[in-house]
This record gives C-alpha cells, structure tokens and sequence, in this order.
C-alpha cells in the first residue's frame, strides 16, 4: 500500500477535495456577508458593541460537532445534509469576523470620515468608498484565519457521515491504514496554504496604496 493505493484513489481524492474547498468557501463567503453590515452597526451605534461582540464570542464557543449534532433538530433537516456543516460553518465566521469588521471600520481616523463628509458623501458611500477600504487589512488578516480554521472543523464532519477529506481520516482508523490519514492530512494543509496564499494576494490587490509589508 502506496503510492499503488493514491493512484488507485486519486479520483476520489479529488472529489472529496473539491467537497471540502466547496463546504470550507461557501459558508466563509456567506459569514462575510452577513458580518459586514453587522459589523457596521457595532462600529456605528457604539452601545450595541459588546452585546454583538459577545453574541459573536459565546457562538464561536459551541463544540462544532455538537453543533453538527444538534443543528438537524432545529433545522430540520437530515443529520447527513452538508447544510448543517455550512450553517455552522457560517455562524463561525460571522462570530470571529463581526469584531474585525467592527474593529476595522473605527481604525478609520475621526479627520478622514469629516474629509468625506465634506466631500458630500452619504453614510453609505462612506463606508463604502472610505471606511470598507481602510478597514480591509484588519478583516483580510481575520479571513486568513478564519479560512484555515474552517478547513480544519470541516473535516470534523467526516465523524457524521458528511463526505470530504475527514473521510480519509475515519477510513484509515476504521481500517487500521495510516495511508489515508496521512493523504489527508497532507491535502487539506495544501488546501488551508493555498487559501491563505490567495487572501494574502487579494489583500495586496484591494489595497494597492499601502506598503507590501502592511498589506
């Protein structure tokens, strides 16, 4: 059993990898989403900030595989559906990225936000225009760590049944082969590298006015 076995599998190697890329982007893209407006409102209405903050930090404490669990009886859906793995997955990255939003949006110094305001920029257009670039190398630095650690829980859901590269994992102990633990291991850090790799790149691209060092 070798390199004979990765040959063999490699086709189902790359579906399962193709599963945990779709299951890790999916829930991050939809957890930015929902993070940035709320984001704004704990940045704009300054009394609502812990009480978002510490929503976001008490979620991010639940065991995901409990939540894995427990998620198919208030959803109602199969305890096998890839969409319990994404809707925990995106509440995970709300709750870490809710702070960086917040945080990077009042980095934004009192001098700039008046300059835009005397320009005649609207609310929106200042956070769209103004405060979202300032602020996108303190959630960029957020996303980096966010997409590695969804990397790492969804292969948690391979002990529910959920196919991706945790598969390999539960096979190679059930099976008593460390090959498969190995493969798998070894793919999703090329995964976590070359997801890290591309925030990096796209931090750089969307902010082209700073230093290489800072963005």
């Amino acid at each position: 059993m070798g390199f004979d076995w990765i040959a063999y599998n490699a086709g189902r190697i790359g579906e399962l990898t193709l599963a945990h890329l779709w299951m890790t982007l999916t829930p991050t893209l939809i957890g930015l989403v929902i993070a940035l407006p709320v984001g704004w409102v704990a940045y704009r209405y300054r009394r609502l900030y812990p009480w978002i903050v510490g929503v976001g930090g008490l979620l991010y404490t639940l065991p995901s595989l409990a939540v894995f669990i427990i998620l198919p009886m208030m959803v109602g859906t199969q305890i096998l559906d890839p969409i319990n793995v994404l809707i925990a997955l995106t509440v995970y990255t709300f709750a870490l990225l809710v702070r960086s939003v917040a945080d990077g949006l009042a980095s934004v110094s009192p001098e700039t936000n008046q300059a835009a305001e005397a320009m005649g920029y609207s609310s929106m257009q200042r956070f769209v225009r103004v405060q979202l670039p300032v602020a996108t190398p303190v959630i960029m630095a957020s996303m980096r760590v966010i997409l590695v650690t969804n990397v790492s829980i969804v292969s948690m859901a391979a002990v529910i049944g959920v196919p991706q590269l945790g598969s390999l994992f539960t096979e190679g102990f059930s099976r008593r082969q460390t090959l498969p633990i190995i493969v798998g291991i070894v793919v999703c850090l090329i995964l976590a590298i070359i997801l890290d790799q591309l925030v990096v790149r796209a931090s750089k691209w969307l902010t082209p006015w700073l230093p290489k060092e800072r963005a």
